[in-house]
């Protein structure tokens, strides 16, 4: 479905500066977290992609996400400038549709993906499966045999109980590429549930206890099997270089080891992904050309300290790439004041960004689609859903006059909201609509009433 909306601002030609798509104009206006194309309007509306909010809100229906596709493909052109001798893998968690899927494969990206799922829709998009690296710390049965059936480039290996799994899927006279999962313990990232480089959560194998060490002496044991190299993650909305930097370090000193015990010099180092972006305005996003500059010395000068070859370095950037691109506008459904508290109750909430409930993540929503004069107050926005939990933004400056069948746009959406979305109270996932150059067409359609009752078969 492909519609075009009419523009309210001309677009000028988008930035090309390596460190990411900078905005020529808006910042003033509190649209510093929201996509480079995001220009204010005299009515009160901001255009995204040339497209007004307020008109696609009106053609689309509420909730609805707005896709910046130039924007994404911008964030993929920038890693692709800043790491031009790495392979950048989209972390296909972040969202994922077969728009995306071949955005990136055009832009020359590989896809990190975690499930049978995943890798269906990739390939069945056309994406190269060699150019594929699969993930999980609990791959399935069936995971595997995907992986291994369709040519998957890398797997990587999370745990010793998988080796045997995986070995046994690999056809005889065959060979799948693996990389081991270490967890080099570093601890960063933007909360506890996404701390992932320390020895006390799921993810990896640990250097301290030995089990890495393990893992790779059983993957060089297995002739289906060949270590390419290793892996780790340390983390998510991870905002400076320093903790990427300290891992590099343990994880060369960890492939200097394996040399000495092996006589093996694996010929890559996949430092995962977790790039901070901002979702208000003051916050820190991470600088990509400072990571490259001080991943690239220090993997530099520690192999010439340990004598060994400089690995072919790979990184996974998901966030980073689909999360700025992304706006959620909802409709306005009650304003309720409590004593001293407003509540802004919205026709959307944790059924499709879980991510405040799970995380405690703030937002900076924005009246969209009328002007208004009045005093900011502040407010909760709130979900519409049987959850005292269920809260969008909290403590939020909206204009007084805020009122049922207004709308409200949430910037810095496009990653993890969908991707994480549920059935909660049988309220249907919202669509997904692509924007670029006064152009709006839908990727993902709404889901329907009729579509949740269909998979409802037993009486």
């Amino acid at each position: 479905m492909s519609v075009s909306l009419p523009s309210k601002a001309s677009l000028p030609a988008l930035p090309t500066d390596p460190q990411r798509p900078t905005r020529r104009a808006g910042d003033s206006h509190g649209l510093s977290v929201w996509p480079a194309s995001a220009r204010p309007e005299a009515d009160g509306d901001v255009s995204v992609g040339g497209v007004s909010l307020a008109e696609a809100a009106d053609r689309f229906g509420t909730p609805v996400y707005v896709l910046d596709e130039e924007e994404v493909r911008e964030r993929c052109r920038a890693y692709r400038t800043a790491f031009p001798e790495a392979d950048v893998v989209y972390a296909a968690k972040a969202f994922l549709s077969r728009a995306v899927v071949h955005w990136v494969m055009e832009e020359g990206l590989g896809l990190d993906v975690c499930s049978a799922g995943e890798l269906s829709l990739a390939v069945t998009t056309g994406f190269p499966p060699e150019k594929i690296v699969m993930h999980g710390n609990a791959k399935s049965p069936e995971d595997l045999h995907a992986a291994v059936r369709l040519g998957v480039g890398r797997i990587v290996v999370d745990s010793t109980s998988e080796i045997a799994r995986l070995a046994a899927a690999v056809p005889a006279g065959t060979r799948q590429q693996v990389m081991v999962r270490v967890v080099p313990g570093i601890a960063a990232g933007g909360h506890a549930k996404v701390r992932t480089g320390t020895d006390d959560q799921k993810f990896g194998l640990s250097i301290t206890d030995g089990s890495a060490q393990h893992a790779v002496a059983r993957v060089l044991g297995r002739p289906g099997l060949e270590l390419v190299g290793l892996h780790c993650h340390i983390g998510s909305q991870i905002a400076t270089a320093k903790p990427y930097v300290a891992a590099v370090r343990r994880m060369v000193g960890l492939m200097a080891r394996i040399r000495r015990q092996h006589g093996v010099a694996l010929p890559q180092l996949d430092i995962g992904g977790g790039h901070a972006i901002a979702y208000r305005p003051g916050e820190e996003s991470l600088n990509i050309g400072v990571l490259a500059g001080r991943i690239r010395a220090e993997l530099e000068d520690g192999c010439a300290r340990a004598d060994l070859p400089v690995p072919r370095l790979t990184l996974e950037p998901g966030r980073a790439i689909v999360g700025p691109a992304g706006v959620a506008v909802y409709r306005v459904l009650a304003v309720k004041r409590t004593g001293e508290h407003t509540f802004v109750a919205v026709d959307g909430g944790m059924s499709d960004n879980p991510r405040p409930a799970l995380y405690g993540v703030r937002y900076a929503p924005r009246l969209v689609g009328r002007p208004s004069s009045a005093a900011p107050r502040l407010v909760t926005v709130v979900g519409r859903h049987c959850e005292a939990g269920d809260v969008l933004a909290d403590g939020v400056p909206l204009p007084g006059d805020v009122r049922p069948g207004d709308l409200l746009a949430v910037p810095a959406a496009g990653a993890y909201h969908l991707s994480m979305a549920s059935g909660y109270n049988l309220v249907g996932r919202p669509p997904v609509v692509a924007v670029s150059d006064g152009r709006a067409r839908v990727l993902v359609r709404r889901e329907s009433l009729d579509d949740m009752s269909r998979r409802d078969i037993g009486l």
